[in-house]
């Protein structure tokens, strides 16, 4: 079982890396649409409590390409 334990941790960190380079190479529907595809994925495989974790990440870097692409805007404009 506790391989299983770090296996899952693996996944966990695997699905966060993944999230973090598409944030930084894909437009905000691509970037959107990669969340949406690896948290569909990982709700097979991750616990619950570890689900929850990555449904918050997945949140937090939207929130945070949103303004990215919000302050870029607001750049080009000037």
């Amino acid at each position: 079982m506790q391989g299983g334990a770090a296996l899952n941790a693996q996944i966990l960190q695997a699905c966060k890396d993944l999230i973090d380079d598409a944030k930084m190479s894909c437009t905000d529907i691509v970037f959107k649409e990669v969340c949406l595809e690896i948290l569909a994925k990982a709700r097979q495989v991750l616990t619950e409590k570890q689900f929850k974790s990555l449904v918050d990440y997945v949140a937090e870097k939207m929130r945070e390409k949103a303004s990215l692409e919000m302050q870029q805007e607001l750049l080009a404009v000037r």
